[in-house]
């Protein structure tokens, strides 16, 4: 990131709602404001579960990556759509299982380039990488990711959140699958969106759409499935963030939420 990238960038509005600071609200985060914080208290109003929703897909992203990381031996992280930096990104994650692990963030939102500075730590033995991008332009992550990563060895590809922010299923298809075609056989694809099976998920959705702010897509859990086809689900498949790969507690498995993700390996 250089400094006329950063230069080029709109200024941050503070006035109006914001989704990355709303999520980061919701997960117990500081980097927010109060318009946001109205904003995610009207939307919780609406549909209470999402706060559970925010910390089960957050609890989703350290187990997936602690297992990407250690059992299965991947020491490359490419996390496009990264957010603003909260307790366990994916780097610390990672790092605290194979501190030699090299991870690239992805964003280009101007208040994530703000706080660039907070995701560019690392190991001694690895490397934190932050680059700006948009998902839409693949080639350009793919280009640019390759300064810091070996695209001829396994990488792990996480979507977290962010394909809603693509209207069109068959775009976004498309998006993961070019992503997909130049990674190695022994990648993984990592993803997760909220789903259209609520009603009162919906509602919230719409209203904050109508309120000015980028759009999100909620889609079907067999649409979500679809981002994997071709790859080998790793169990328990395609579910609700929370039960995936749970741990194990005295009160049983944890409540369902309406985010579903899954993680795929590329044969």
């Amino acid at each position: 990131m250089t400094d006329s990238a950063a230069a080029d960038r709109p200024a941050i509005d503070t006035s109006v709602p914001h989704s990355a600071r709303i999520w980061n609200y919701w997960l117990g985060g500081k980097n927010y404001y109060e318009v946001d914080r109205i904003a995610g208290d009207e939307y919780r109003e609406t549909f209470p579960g999402i706060v559970d929703m925010a910390r089960a897909s957050r609890g989703f992203l350290v187990r997936a990556v602690t297992h990407l990381a250690g059992e299965a031996g991947v020491r490359q992280f490419l996390d496009i759509g990264t957010g603003l930096p909260t307790a366990d990104n994916t780097h610390e994650v990672a790092q605290r299982v194979a501190p030699e692990a090299r991870i690239v963030y992805v964003d280009n939102d101007p208040l994530v380039l703000a706080h660039a500075r907070a995701l560019l730590t690392s190991t001694p033995e690895g490397v934190t990488q932050y680059i700006d991008a948009d998902v839409r332009r693949p080639d350009a992550i793919l280009a640019q990711a390759a300064q810091t990563l070996d695209l001829d060895e396994p990488v792990a590809l996480m979507l977290m959140g962010i394909l809603g922010h693509i209207p069109d299923y068959a775009e976004a298809r498309s998006i993961v699958e070019r992503l997909l075609e130049a990674l190695p056989s022994g990648s993984h694809l990592v993803l997760y969106d909220g789903t259209d099976t609520d009603e009162a998920l919906a509602k919230a959705q719409q209203n904050y759409d109508e309120g000015g702010s980028e759009p999100y897509r909620l889609r079907s859990p067999e649409q979500i499935a679809g981002f994997f086809d071709g790859l080998e689900l790793l169990d328990p498949g395609v579910v609700s963030t929370s039960r995936w790969r749970p741990e194990e507690t005295s009160a049983g498995l944890p409540a369902e939420v309406k985010t579903y993700g899954g993680v795929g390996r590329k044969p």
